[in-house]
């Protein structure tokens, strides 16, 4: 009898790579949709309307897709047949596993409020730091479609790695202690994201195997995360009046499509290379992409630091310190 290779071994460790370059660019979207969101959220005035454009033209988008594609109709049909009749046991889904959109909505309203206030830097400091942690302990707890992930020492250096990264990229802007408190809100929406890249991807693994299973997911999420925003916004409304005009600039719309993408992007990926490796690859992908928007479109007369880029680099190696054991044990 003769033996032959593996091929769904190939194939798994492949899976991997591609997921962990998608984490990057998932970062990387993060990143430009915290710029847009945070100069429209200071041009109106207001971050929660903001927000609620944000979320509205991503719902949009995916309102549209839903319409013209049969395969998101189905996934969603699969879901809330699961929700009314969960199964028992880790493989079910229940209602509250749909409510990832209201981390999304908080994490989108928190660019609009905070960004212009305390700067891209302290935001991606307090993000990271929330979404590092909440990331070991919601891989631990099972709630990705993954199930529950061991708490090795070499997750916890990755983090550690991850967050003096961070630290060292923005070290020269955060001796100016103003606004410091705002800082809690990022850090609350960096330990719900983890929370809702988890739960999402169970969205996706519901609805479909494929890919459009994590369409499917996004749907779901945006319109949790609009009627949330909605309802914040007619109680802002009503307390603080109508925002400003509204810019004619159409790039600062476009918060919405990036939330699309990587909302979608992050419920396929997770469950591949799950919650704590995907929060890595984002991190890594914001640093990234903060790098070549000062370099490239910059929003301030601030060059480009030695402490940026050592910083930027770290957080390379500390996606590979978590990464690597993954795809050589799928090797």
């Amino acid at each position: 009898m003769t033996t032959t290779a593996s091929p769904p071994a190939v194939s798994t460790r492949q899976h991997h790579l591609v997921g962990l370059v998608s984490a990057f660019g998932i970062g990387m979207l993060v990143a430009v949709q915290s710029r847009l969101n945070g100069e429209l959220g200071g041009i109106l005035g207001d971050g929660i309307p903001a927000a609620l454009i944000s979320f509205g033209t991503g719902l949009l988008i995916l309102l549209i897709a839903t319409a013209v594609v049969p395969p998101v109709r189905r996934g969603l049909g699969n879901v809330w047949r699961t929700i009314r009749r969960p199964m028992r046991g880790y493989g079910g889904l229940r209602w509250w596993q749909c409510l990832g959109g209201l981390a999304g909505a908080f994490l989108v309203a928190t660019q609009s409020i905070t960004v212009s206030i305390i700067g891209v830097a302290v935001f991606l400091v307090a993000g990271v730091a929330g979404q590092a942690i909440s990331s070991l302990v919601v891989d631990r707890l099972g709630f990705g479609p993954a199930g529950p992930q061991p708490l090795t020492p070499i997750r916890i250096v990755g983090a550690m790695i991850a967050l003096v990264a961070v630290a060292l990229a923005v070290s020269e802007q955060l001796s100016h202690p103003d606004g410091l408190l705002l800082a809690v809100l990022p850090a609350l929406g960096g330990v719900g994201t983890a929370v809702q890249q988890a739960i999402n991807g169970r969205v996706a693994r519901t609805a479909s195997s494929d890919a459009y299973g994590a369409v499917a997911a996004g749907v779901v999420n945006f319109l949790v995360g609009f009627a949330a925003l909605l309802l914040v916004f007619l109680v802002d409304l009503a307390f603080r009046g109508a925002p400003r005009h509204l810019p004619s600039e159409p790039w600062l719309y476009f918060g919405g499509a990036c939330g699309v993408i990587f909302i979608s992007a992050a419920a396929a990926v997770v469950r591949v290379v799950g919650v704590f490796v995907l929060g890595l690859g984002t991190i890594a992908g914001q640093l990234i992409a903060s790098l070549f928007i000062d370099v490239f479109v910059p929003v301030a007369d601030k060059p480009v630091t030695v402490p940026v880029v050592a910083g930027t680099l770290l957080a390379l190696a500390a996606v590979a310190v978590a990464a690597v054991p993954n795809l050589r044990r799928h090797a």
